[in-house]
């Protein structure tokens, strides 16, 4: 039982991250001092939890509609 738990854990953990840094490239940010590094990643965390929310699977299809049409970021924001 804990076992399945540590491994769902894991599973959701490397599924953020890998979005993380395939669609955000998260490893090539230039981002790295002070508690900015934290902040960047709290606002990917948010913008990936946000596009899910809103139905998406795809987190880098869903980025390509968002920037298609100016306004849908902000209507996303406000749902």
């Amino acid at each position: 039982m804990l076992s399945g738990w540590v491994r769902q854990h894991w599973g959701i953990e490397n599924k953020l991250h890998h979005v993380r840094d395939v669609t955000y490239e998260e490893d090539r940010s230039q981002v790295r001092t002070g508690s900015a590094p934290q902040v960047m990643a709290t606002l990917r965390n948010t913008a990936i939890g946000l596009l899910r929310a809103a139905g998406f699977d795809n987190i880098a299809e869903a980025n390509r509609h968002m920037i298609r049409d100016e306004a849908r970021p902000l209507r996303l924001l406000q749902t």
